[in-house]
């Protein structure tokens, strides 16, 4: 693996995540109570010894900056390291990144410089486990220009996404974007060529693109120099690059889910706490998700009740009633509060025990979750202040709203406390 390089595109602006793209690009959101979303895909190219990787982006890059930083110094020992490249103007492209394939087009100057043979390009915003080292394999052996890692995915799914056929040898021979009816029924194919069982096959009849392919070297160089003016891989160079060059479909059978909205990102971050067996685990010693350390105390439990949930690091709770959430790093939450189907980002300091006094004295709020609140249904983003008394739990079902002069937005039917916002006390959302 020391012949591959790998290229995380950090995404774009994250719209359809936002407000929590509002102070922070899409990779550095945070999930599970203490990673970060950059952490998978780096994670997995560590533990599939791949140890030269960039993060590209543009869009409020000062946090995911930070947290590389501070999180993947790798050797000095090893020729490895984990790099961002931001957007930036050159005489030659004085243009922002206008797609994921303009982005490796503008730094393919900097890519070139690197003696290998395969380019990997990954996307900063999957939740997934996935060994590199048996993509690239069977890259080598199919002797392909490019390969596309695939899922195979059911009827009910499939017109969400970007889907392709292939010939008995894997070759991908058509591609067709998010097709409806007739056009997706002529999407199907025998998914028993890529290694399915023939019940599998049955079930999963479409296979969908997991926008992670493996470059030869020459021929992403030579695909983004003969067509500058296409700016996508998934929409454009891949489907072209088709006409005139191997491109095989490489099987990933496992969990993965594609955070691109509040509600995916919502369910992926539940479905964490699922018994006895989650969709996506973190307890996995042969491969673990690494992330910056932090070196906080044991969290303090103080007559509380939890079932099914997840609490991060040096979390402090108090006489409260805890049910299927997740708890990230330093939450604090005082007593008679009743917290359900919600996440709560944590925060990035403690308050002091003066301080807090103080603000309480005041008649200011201080950080956490104050006494007999009630959240349900709701995701409070890092270093949030609510109130006493406050109910977050959407009383007048509202599926989409913005209120963000008052602290929050409403995606989805989900509450979205923003960061850094402060919610009063007997506020009711």
């Amino acid at each position: 693996m020391k012949r591959v390089l790998a290229i995380i595109l950090g995404g774009g602006a994250g719209t359809r995540l936002y407000p929590l793209t509002k102070l922070r690009a899409k990779p550095a959101v945070p999930i599970a109570g203490k990673y970060r979303l950059i952490d998978i895909p780096v994670s997995n190219c560590i533990n599939s010894e791949i140890f030269k990787i960039y993060v590209l982006t543009q869009y409020n890059s000062a946090s995911l900056n930070r947290h590389i930083a501070r999180t993947y110094s790798l050797s000095g020992f090893t020729d490895g390291f984990v790099e961002v490249l931001a957007a930036q103007q050159t005489r030659e492209n004085p243009n922002w990144f206008q797609g994921t394939a303009d982005a490796v087009r503008q730094y393919l100057w900097l890519f070139q410089e690197w003696d290998v043979d395969e380019y990997l390009i990954l996307s900063g915003d999957h939740l997934y486990r996935m060994d590199y080292r048996h993509f690239v394999q069977r890259h080598r052996e199919t002797k392909a220009d490019i390969t596309l890692s695939v899922l195979p995915i059911d009827e009910k799914r499939a017109s969400d996404f970007g889907l392709l056929k292939i010939d008995e040898n894997g070759r991908v021979i058509a591609f067709s974007e998010k097709p409806k009816g007739e056009a997706l029924l002529q999407m199907r194919v025998d998914t028993t060529t890529l290694g399915l069982t023939p019940e599998a096959a049955k079930k999963n009849p479409y296979i969908a693109s997991m926008g992670i392919y493996v470059f030869k070297r020459d021929t992403l160089i030579k695909v983004l120099n003969d067509s500058p003016e296409r700016t996508d891989f998934g929409k454009e160079i891949i489907p072209a690059a088709a006409k005139n060059y191997n491109v095989q479909a490489y099987l990933f059978n496992g969990y993965w889910e594609d955070i691109g909205t509040i509600e995916s990102f919502y369910e992926a971050n539940l479905a964490l706490t699922k018994q006895p067996k989650p969709p996506f685990s973190f307890y996995d010693e042969t491969a673990p998700i690494y992330t910056r350390p932090r070196y906080l105390p044991p969290t303090k439990l103080l007559n509380c009740q939890i079932t099914e949930s997840m609490i991060g690091e040096g979390c402090i709770l108090k006489e409260c009633r805890i049910n299927h959430s997740v708890l990230g790093v330093r939450s604090r939450v005082e007593s008679g509060c009743i917290i359900e189907d919600s996440l709560l980002m944590g925060a990035d300091f403690y308050e002091p025990f003066a301080e807090r006094q103080s603000s309480l004295q005041a008649g200011k709020i201080p950080l956490g979750i104050g006494a007999e609140t009630r959240i349900c249904r709701a995701i409070i983003d890092k270093n949030a202040r609510i109130g006493s008394q406050v109910q977050i739990i959407n009383k007048d079902r509202i599926e989409e709203a913005d209120r963000e002069e008052q602290g929050f937005y409403i995606r989805s039917g989900i509450v979205v406390v923003l960061k850094n916002a402060t919610i009063p006390d007997g506020t009711i959302i």
